[in-house]
């Protein structure tokens, strides 16, 4: 996710630097002029412009997992601008997030209190650290069993699929003979690194979406 601890310049609402504030006063931050941020133990990280590249793979894999999660009638999904409060003192606004039907109970109107059962954060140049070790380590602790980490970066570009395993720390999972990266959170679905080659175009959703449809039935349904 794009973000950055927030600088902003000062203001009669807002005088403070970094910007420090309570979560009611963050809701209504939020609320005024589009902001968008996360609020980490009082303090706002604001969300910096994505890059094209970032929004073109987000919308890909949300069109993708949506039309999954519809056909199997696995789950819900949910792409920024929606709540993951993984404990107490933390609002995140995963890039995208998966609950299964057997976990719908965490989901309230604003958002999920409680781990979700799959996290995707697309790494932008400011989020290196916050995606790949911060995040990494709250997600753990919260059971978050399966976090996928995608950086789209030109000469960087690279897909983790990270399973959390019984001591609470995620592994790795290995990619196949064609270099897919199998979720195990959702049957049938799989992350491949071919999709962040610049210059290709994307698979087809409808079509994607589709055989890991069928690739689900053909073993196990999601809980």
């Amino acid at each position: 996710m794009a973000s950055t601890t927030a600088t902003l310049p000062a203001t009669a609402a807002y005088p403070a630097r970094p910007l420090r504030m309570t979560y009611d006063e963050y809701v209504a931050w939020g609320e005024q002029d589009g902001h968008r941020g996360e609020w980490v133990d009082g303090e706002v990280i604001v969300f910096m412009t994505t890059s094209d590249r970032h929004q073109r793979i987000l919308n890909f894999l949300v069109t993708v997992l949506t039309n999954y999660l519809i056909r199997l009638r696995a789950g819900e999904i949910a792409s920024q601008q929606f709540e993951l409060r993984t404990r107490e003192g933390a609002a995140r606004e995963p890039d995208i997030f998966v609950l299964l039907n057997a976990h719908l109970d965490r989901l309230e109107k604003v958002r999920v209190r409680g781990a979700a059962d799959l996290v995707i954060e697309i790494i932008s140049p400011d989020s290196v650290d916050r995606d790949g070790r911060v995040k990494r380590a709250e997600y753990a602790s919260a059971g978050v069993p399966e976090y996928w980490i995608i950086d789209p970066r030109e000469g960087r570009e690279a897909i983790e699929v990270l399973m959390l395993t019984g001591e609470g720390e995620y592994r790795p999972v290995e990619p196949d003979a064609g270099g897919r990266l199998a979720s195990l959170v959702l049957p049938g679905v799989w992350a491949d690194p071919a999709w962040l080659a610049f210059g290709d175009p994307l698979p087809d959703v409808i079509d994607l979406s589709l055989r890991m449809v069928d690739a689900s039935r053909a073993g196990e349904e999601p809980a």
